[in-house]
């Protein structure tokens, strides 16, 4: 490694089309942090930045979006995580590169989790970009953007100027993958191979891009982690107007243009205020997506955009997600086959759990019977329907799971996120994914991603033959410490087992979200 830091007047300055920025080279990456790629006042369309005649200094992460209530720490050895100052100023991106000169590399563009509501382009420590571009050769950029009421809020009742809030949050990662074509050949960068990544609600993003015509032209490829669950329509087919007249009464004002002034930590507040009785009767209440003419919604309901059908798309996800956080690991592997037949039994009932055994074991026989109460039913079916839908229209739809034990309670069902250290070669900075000294399945996973990222295809010398899905054939790569290939392995499981475990799973769903904030 050569220089471990240096900052001078001349070092990391580029000439952006607004202006020029300077960051700093930290073992031998060039670092940029909180470029403002765009501006928006509160539920518009976000619009340029004027330039500026003086250096940016891009040595600092920007502003993130403020969240709806302020979140508690909690599951560190999990998830790690950094919490910054919040401000609705808050469309600026970072990015890491191995040079700035003529290299024309891939670029990866990071969309983070949190659902459409929280979470922010540095909240999770796995989340630096350092790595990535260097044992990647790859341009690695994070996005931050307008989350929850001020990203999502569908008030096109209300005026021509609000026609698309119900997606502001989305056009802003529009307006950060516009300064990307615009400006990323500068860092060294390809803007014709830009592929857009993310978990869980950034795996949503992925897929609202491909269902929103103005980001059409803007990535080549998109890979959806934990990022697709089955969602049902709205017992109402409306807007945001009963939402906004019942936020306009909750903080006695009259008009929209009102709301947009009403400092934010009131409008949460009366917000949460006014949401439970909108939920209870499914009802929109914006921090999501909203179908529009601008975006044309949840593929699952409404299908897939033909005009993004070939684009390369690897989706996958996590054995255990949110099921991981329930207590009970500590004996999963040392029980006897009679205890874990009786925690099965005393989850299901002994009807159903007789249905279920014979097709977890034939599905999954490397893992013990107990784990079939931690098996994920949320984003699994959904991720099984998306690749059926979307292999019928092209070749180039790729399926993987990760099935990794994390080594905390003597070993554990790998959680939602846990793979993301690995996908970004940054299991050095989580203490549950350091237990691989070799390094060797970080390597799988991440040669997965930079060769996804490169060709389209995941596949590389290190793992088994991966070809692409149909819909008659999903072939998921088993991510392990010995990958396997399976083709349509759980296909018959899932379909039962959510059935059976969705409505346990509710019973408990308060205390596993509150285990599973992250």
């Amino acid at each position: 490694m050569g220089t471990v830091f240096r900052r001078d007047e001349k070092t990391a300055v580029v000439e952006t089309t607004k202006g020029k920025v300077q960051g700093y080279i930290q073992n031998d990456i060039f670092v940029f942090k909180g470029i403002p790629y765009a501006k928006a006042r509160r539920f518009h369309a976000p619009e340029p930045v004027p330039g500026w005649t003086d250096v940016f200094d891009a040595s600092s992460f920007g502003f993130v979006c403020p969240l709806l209530s302020l979140p508690r720490p909690n599951g560190e050895l999990y998830v790690p995580h950094r919490y910054w100052p919040m401000d609705e100023d808050c469309l600026n991106l970072n990015l890491w590169t191995p040079g700035c000169d003529d290299a024309r590399r891939p670029v990866m563009v990071w969309l983070h989790g949190g659902g459409y509501e929280s979470g922010s382009a540095i909240e999770h420590i796995a989340y630096e970009g350092e790595n990535m571009s260097r044992y990647g050769d790859v341009v690695t950029v994070t996005v931050n953007h307008r989350l929850n009421i001020i990203g999502y809020f569908d008030l096109s009742d209300f005026g021509d100027e609000y026609a698309n809030s119900g997606n502001a949050g989305g056009d802003d990662i529009i307006a950060a993958l516009k300064w990307v074509r615009d400006n990323v050949e500068r860092f060294g960068g390809d803007p014709d191979n830009v592929t857009v990544f993310g978990q869980s609600g950034g795996g949503g993003k992925v897929t609202m891009l491909l269902q929103s015509p103005d980001a059409d032209g803007l990535y080549a490829k998109g890979i959806c982690m934990s990022g697709v669950w089955e969602q049902e329509p709205f017992a109402e087919d409306e807007g945001g107007r009963a939402l906004a007249e019942s936020l306009m009464k909750e903080l006695s004002v009259r008009t929209v243009k009102e709301l947009e002034t009403v400092p934010y930590a009131r409008l949460a507040a009366a917000y949460e205020t006014v949401r439970p009785a909108f939920m209870r009767e499914n009802r929109y209440v914006g921090n999501q997506p909203f179908r529009n003419d601008f975006y044309a919604g949840d593929p699952l309901l409404y299908g897939f955009r033909r005009e993004t059908s070939q684009i390369p798309i690897l989706a996958g996800s996590v054995f255990g997600e949110f099921s991981s956080f329930v207590p009970g690991n500590e004996d999963r592997k040392s029980a006897g086959e009679e205890k874990q037949l009786h925690l099965v039994e005393a989850v299901f009932g002994k009807e159903h759990a007789a249905e279920l055994i014979p097709l977890f074991q034939e599905a999954y026989p490397e893992h013990p019977l107990c784990d079939l109460v931690r098996l994920d039913h949320f984003f699994r079916p959904a991720i099984q329907k998306y690749i059926r839908l979307r292999s019928a229209l092209n070749d180039c739809t790729w399926s993987y799971l990760f099935n990794h034990d994390m080594p905390i309670d003597g070993g554990s069902t790998p959680w939602h996120c846990a793979d993301i250290p690995y996908v970004f070669h940054n299991t050095q900075f989580v203490p549950s994914t350091q237990e691989d000294c070799t390094g060797e399945l970080e390597s799988l996973i991440f040669d997965s991603v930079i060769s996804f990222a490169r060709t389209g295809r995941p596949d590389h010398p290190g793992l088994p033959a991966w070809p692409a899905s149909t819909p008659e054939a999903e072939q998921t790569m088993i991510f392990d410490t010995k990958p396997i290939l399976r083709c349509n392995h759980d296909l018959n499981l899932m379909p039962l087992f959510e059935k059976y475990m969705k409505p346990i799973f509710e019973a408990n769903k308060e205390q596993i979200t509150e285990k599973a904030q992250h």
